[in-house]
């Protein structure tokens, strides 16, 4: 399928590894011209190199912390037209409630919930005078179910869900689309890394540790595995594209069936 991707500049957030990689790999070999963004030059410079070699596509680097409005003013500014905003960029810990002071609730807000607000506030000038664009929030599947485990994180994702449809209905009547996507347990670098964490104090396999969550931590999960990054990259390019202009102001899974809803 031609997703009519071909030329169309994109921009994805905290996109050096995991999901973020995935999608901007996804959307370079779709034909879109995409800018990788982390905030380590070098990360930024070694995905650039291999995005181009595995996408054969055009992908641009920037490197810069993009929960700063600084930041985000320069990327629109080296990049003007941006036509397709990921706002992938986000944090995670499991912490205990009691143990989150209020600097991490703010944290956790302004790189989650504002970097993506402010970087949809700066590309929208130029959508509204195309009549044309797309903006995606990489949300999660707890922004439903609010994991125990990462109350502060939950919260951001449930707020990313209220901004999304706030913002498409803001722009109702155009070729401007908002959506959510919300992925379940992904085998991305940051939960590859908690997961061989918790082998190496427990002695297990990263399979068995795989198993175990599964059947304690998510026990709804239909696949009874991690996504892969590829596996989410696939539904954010076709949300991306020309071809979902019917699709807006939706949250839509990726979760593996996590969530026990049919709606």
């Amino acid at each position: 399928m031609d997703l009519k991707l071909k030329d169309k500049l994109a921009l994805v957030s905290g996109s050096t590894a995991g999901i973020g990689r995935a999608i901007a790999e996804t959307l370079a070999a779709e034909g879109a011209r995409v800018i990788v963004n982390g905030r380590k030059e070098a990360s930024v410079d070694e995905a650039v190199k291999a995005l181009k070699a595995s996408s054969g596509g055009i992908v641009y680097g920037f490197a810069g912390d993009l929960s700063l409005a600084a930041e985000a003013d320069r990327v629109v500014r080296e990049y003007p037209g941006i036509e397709i905003l990921i706002n992938n960029l986000g944090i995670f810990e499991p912490r205990s409630f009691e143990d989150i002071p209020d600097s991490d609730w703010v944290r956790f807000f302004e790189v989650n919930v504002l970097s993506g607000v402010r970087l949809a506030r700066l590309v929208l000038p130029a959508m509204r005078q195309a009549n044309w664009g797309r903006i995606i929030f990489i949300s999660s599947e707890s922004g439903i179910q609010i994991p125990v485990e990462m109350i502060h994180y939950g919260m951001t994702k449930t707020a990313q869900l209220a901004v999304s449809r706030g913002l498409a209905e803001s722009v109702a009547g155009t070729g401007i689309t908002v959506n959510s996507v919300l992925p379940g347990p992904t085998k991305s670098r940051g939960v590859v890394d908690f997961v061989n964490q918790l082998n190496q104090a427990k002695g297990s396999t990263f399979e068995e540790a795989e198993k175990e969550f599964f059947k304690s931590g998510r026990p709804s999960s239909l696949i009874k595995r991690f996504a892969t990054p590829e596996e989410v990259a696939s539904l954010v390019a076709y949300v991306a594209s020309p071809l979902a202009s019917a699709t807006t102001g939706a949250a839509l899974r990726v979760d593996g069936g996590v969530v026990r809803s049919a709606f």
